[in-house]
């Protein structure tokens, strides 16, 4: 297994993504998601959402990224 990154999202868009790749089966991952909590910038902090290399066609094709 080895991730690749799908895109970088907002925090809220991002967990929604995540959300919906899982429930069409294919594993993902917000990484970042945390990143500069503790100074206040955090909702400035682009996540990425990462997946499986063999997913990332499917999780494209549902996401709508090219």
């Amino acid at each position: 297994m080895s991730l690749v990154e799908l895109g970088r999202y907002d925090r809220n868009l991002a967990n929604i993504l995540v959300g919906r790749l899982e429930s069409e089966g294919i594993p993902a991952v917000a990484f970042d998601s945390g990143s500069s909590i503790a100074d206040g910038s955090w909702l400035l902090i682009p996540v990425r959402v990462m997946v499986d290399t063999e997913d990332l066609d499917a999780a494209r094709a549902i996401v709508g990224t090219a």
